[in-house]
């Protein structure tokens, strides 16, 4: 028994409450290692000594390149709960508890592992209706001005200050407007918009008035105009909260600027040694060393009291659904806490994204986001559906490791994307070549999490470098790629009629590097879809991999680079 691979973490993503009477227990092993593993589980301030335990068969729910993870659910009135483990590995058994492993179980109850209280206010609380999201990423400035239509003009709008907002591509809020029934048509039902508050610059990561849409764009009354219309159709919307950094015309970084130590918006900035040198690169905290980009300090109560406010009035004034947050890794928790509280209080159902390229559990405990931005199923899906760099067993070994970061009801909102408005379209990815971009887009809408559209995949945009990837979309292709655009609404339309593929457990049931075949399922009590995806050179016949009885033919072939669901009620 390899004991140096095992692994429990109390009060984590290795032990969870689902609800009030729910918990959710996993324990990693080494890879092939373990044969069975058993779960023990007690009320830890049970009146008998020793404490009366109930027994569970733990499932291997996931194995990547070295693990194997064991999870099992505890459903029972106990609201304080001690657990410990049995592995056997066909040759030994061994107890595992909080102090490590023994042959015979002699400790206490206060010796086993321990979750002291399911309390209802430390469950994790994401809105109900965000596991069942398809996403539609849109950046303002390149979508549309008009019907079916985007000017391409450059803008250039000035306040009775002086303050200039810019934009190159001509898109406004109007434009999204006139094209929701193209929107609704491709069958997603949320709407995430790149920021839309006044700024500088054509993408509006520079914010000058939180308060204020930015003219290029529009105004409030086409952002309430916009959200009702969509709310109409059945779509939610989401904007993006730059709260990490202001940009250079900001009120508050005017004044520093102007008056250094002596302005009462000093502190608002995380670090600014004085003199504040304007310069490229600055002396004082930015983001990515822009200069136009200045580092607020959300530590100062003022100015987290600030945000908070921002949050909050867009709720108010719009009826927004949720925030993504821009450079949330670089940004306090407390600031977080008490961000999730304001808007909470206004809409109890808003929907928190984070973007966070990295591992995010700290931020997913329930107190902070409901969801990231998940770049590593685009790098996943990068490297083997477009590059073609790992193998079939290699992409499906690191997908369930991804699995394995958070509880499942995180894992299912988390935002999946193959592209977005900060890296080359996947279309280039895959040199051009649309059967690979399908097979991604195929595998993202069958895959665990809420997949999201950046604008213009569907209609083959490519792109490497910024100016291209965030290009204007290209109408005047609806028509000539319609087959592609019908591939999108079919997949989005079968992940919404299906639960099994919305928030179905994933397994895996075949990865044959050889014939470049990979076969899983999403499986609901009620329902399995099985999802079969051929990266070969050859055709294979549905029958060779996939024995269940789907009353189809035998003989059906899966061509090369084509991928087929299959749909199964129980």
């Amino acid at each position: 028994m390899n004991k140096e691979a095992v692994l429990h973490m109390p009060l984590s993503q290795y032990a969870y409450a689902e609800d009030e009477h729910k918990l959710t227990i996993r324990i990693r092993c080494a890879k092939n290692d373990i044969r069975e593993c058993r779960l023990f589980y007690g009320d830890r301030v049970d009146m008998q000594e020793p404490v009366r335990t109930t027994e569970l068969v733990m499932e291997k729910v996931a194995s990547d390149d070295l693990y194997d993870y064991f999870e099992a659910d505890i459903e029972d009135r106990y609201t304080r709960v001690c657990y410990y483990f049995r592995l056997d590995d066909g040759e030994i058994k061994e107890y595992f508890y909080s102090r490590g492993f023994c042959k015979r179980l002699q400790a206490h109850r206060t010796e086993y592992f321990q979750f002291p209280y399911i309390r209802r206010e430390d469950i994790t609380d994401i809105p109900g209706w965000a596991k069942d999201l398809v996403m539609y990423h849109i950046f303002p400035d390149s979508f549309a001005s008009g019907k079916r239509a985007i000017s391409c003009e450059t803008k250039r709008v000035a306040d009775e200050t002086g303050l200039v907002s810019e934009g190159h591509n001509g898109g406004t809020l109007r434009g999204i407007i006139e094209n929701l029934d193209y929107i609704k048509a491709l069958g997603v039902n949320c709407i995430y918009l790149n920021p839309i508050f006044r700024a500088n610059s054509y993408h509006k990561y520079d914010t000058i008035d939180y308060f204020d849409i930015d003219p290029c764009f529009g105004t409030k009354a086409d952002l309430r105009e916009l959200v009702e219309s969509c709310h109409l159709s059945g779509i939610r919307v989401i904007l993006d909260g730059v709260f990490n950094h202001c940009g250079p015309d900001f009120v508050a970084f005017r004044e520093v600027l102007a008056r250094g130590g002596d302005s009462e918006y000093y502190d608002w900035f995380y670090s600014m040694p004085l003199p504040v040198e304007y310069q490229n690169p600055p002396n004082y905290e930015a983001f990515a060393y822009v200069r136009e980009m200045p580092k607020l300090n959300t530590g100062n109560p003022e100015v987290a009291e600030y945000f908070c406010r921002v949050g909050a009035y867009w709720i108010r004034e719009a009826d927004i659904d949720g925030w993504r947050l821009d450079v949330a890794n670089e940004i306090d928790h407390d600031f977080w806490r008490a961000f999730r509280k304001a808007v909470r209080k206004e809409k109890k159902d808003c929907f928190l994204i984070a973007e966070i390229w990295e591992e995010a559990g700290v931020w997913l405990m329930g107190d902070q986001f409901d969801s990231t931005m998940n770049y590593t199923f685009s790098y996943l899906c990068r490297d083997l559906f477009a590059e073609d760099k790992i193998s079939i067993t290699e992409f499906d070994q690191q997908i369930h490791k991804m699995l394995m970061r958070y509880a499942w009801r995180t894992d299912l909102c988390q935002m999946n994307f193959l592209d977005t408005h900060d890296v080359p379209r996947f279309l280039s990815y895959c040199d051009g070549d649309v059967k690979r971009l399908r097979l991604a887009v195929l595998y993202m809408m069958t895959a665990v999490g809420i997949p999201s559209v950046f604008y213009g995949d569907e209609m083959e945009i490519q792109g490497v470098q910024e100016p291209e990837y965030r290009s204007p979309m290209p109408w005047e292709r609806e028509k000539e790629e319609s087959a592609l655009i019908a591939f999108y609404q079919k997949l989005i339309r079968l992940r919404r009629d299906n639960e099994a593929i919305r928030t179905g457990r994933y397994r895996t049931i075949m990865a044959d590097d050889k014939k470049r075949v990979y076969l899983y399922e999403r499986y609901t009590e009620n329902q399995s879809a099985y999802v079969l995806i051929n990266l070969g050179s050859a055709g294979v016949r549905r029958k060779d991999f996939l024995k269940e009885s789907l009353s189809l033919s035998d003989e059906e072939v899966i061509e090369p680079m084509e991928g087929k669901i299959f749909l199964v009620d129980k």
